[in-house]
């Protein structure tokens, strides 16, 4: 396993340097660090001359990319366009708040999901298994922008005007109360629990329903029956047998969703006022601020490798017959 290991990672790393020169010759064709200055009608033409030498922007592209790689390799991110603030700061921010609300979301659609999708499986074709379709229909169908604008208008203006509340029971906007000090679990919990609601739907939709069709695929296979005819419990041949072979699938997207948190998840952090990596990534790339779309980028890139290679170790632990050599 080690061997392969490694291979995937030293096969990772020219893949990496390729999107790495794409994402530098894209992100500087759509944005313009500039632009925001000559829109100020007191910069004069001498000011943008100035600024360019200062950021290297007169310099061939091959130039600037070695001396952005060089730079990024040592682990100098360099300092934002816009704030002029040092770039990893709040990258590392936005990712922690992405993480806390992806996470969560994640790793409660996942328990939830796999256990209606088994359910559905073995009590197939009963009103639970039509319900649970129908959920899911819904739930993959439903935009979550729309969704999230709903809980916010339940949760923010109706359910308080109905109570006479004087503040709303869940947030909705925003990871922690204004003027809140340190680290406060339950104002946390109440700004967390509507976004992660939002994207655990979706989730919990995905995952059910391709829990259901693998297991489906499982309970009619040969070592089912085998296990079935030496005697074992029912409990036992779904648990240790079907589950863990139908879980192949949904591990795969499991490692998607997981490598693409780190992404951000815009629409619903944008929605929530939530301060993710997606808000992060549409502020710069309005602003043309290169210097954080670009380690934006590539810390979403690594992420998305890692997962998928986890993805297959884990192929081997659920399914023996999948080796790694």
């Amino acid at each position: 396993m080690t061997a392969y290991i490694t291979r995937r990672v030293l096969v990772s790393i020219p893949l990496l340097l390729l999107l790495s020169a794409v994402s530098f010759v894209a992100t500087r064709a759509v944005s313009s660090p500039e632009a925001g200055i000559r829109t100020n009608p007191r910069v004069s033409a001498e000011d943008i001359v100035r600024y360019r030498e200062q950021l290297g922007l007169d310099d061939s592209a091959t130039e600037q990319y070695l001396r952005w790689l060089g730079n990024t390799l040592r682990g100098d991110l360099g300092t934002s366009l816009v704030s002029n603030r040092e770039v990893w700061p709040q990258l590392s921010s936005a990712l922690w708040n992405t993480l806390i609300l992806g996470v969560t979301a994640v790793a409660f659609s996942f328990v939830i999901g796999l256990g209606i999708g088994v359910f559905s499986a073995i009590r197939r074709y009963t009103s639970f298994d039509y319900a649970a379709t129908g959920f899911a229909f819904f739930g993959l169908s439903m935009p979550s922008f729309w969704f999230a604008i709903m809980l916010q208008l339940l949760f923010g203006v109706y359910l308080v005007d109905w109570l006479g509340l004087d503040g709303p029971l869940l947030f909705t906007a925003g990871a922690k109360t204004p003027g809140t000090d340190g680290f406060d679990l339950l104002d946390r919990a109440r700004h967390l629990a509507l976004p992660a609601l939002v994207l655990a739907v979706q989730l919990i939709a995905v995952y059910s329903r391709f829990m259901r069709a693998s297991m489906l695929e499982v309970v009619g296979a040969d070592y089912i029956r085998t296990a079935r005819a030496t005697g074992a419990s029912e409990r036992k041949v779904i648990g240790r047998h079907a589950m863990r072979n139908a879980m192949i699938p949904v591990t795969t997207q499991l490692a998607s969703d997981v490598g693409a948190i780190f992404g951000g998840l815009i629409v619903t952090e944008t929605v929530f006022q939530w301060p993710g990596m997606g808000p992060l990534f549409l502020d710069a790339l309005q602003s043309g601020d290169y210097q954080v779309i670009l380690p934006w980028l590539m810390i979403t890139a690594i992420a998305v490798i890692m997962f998928n290679l986890l993805a297959d170790l884990t192929y081997g632990i659920l399914d023996p017959r999948i080796r790694h050599d």
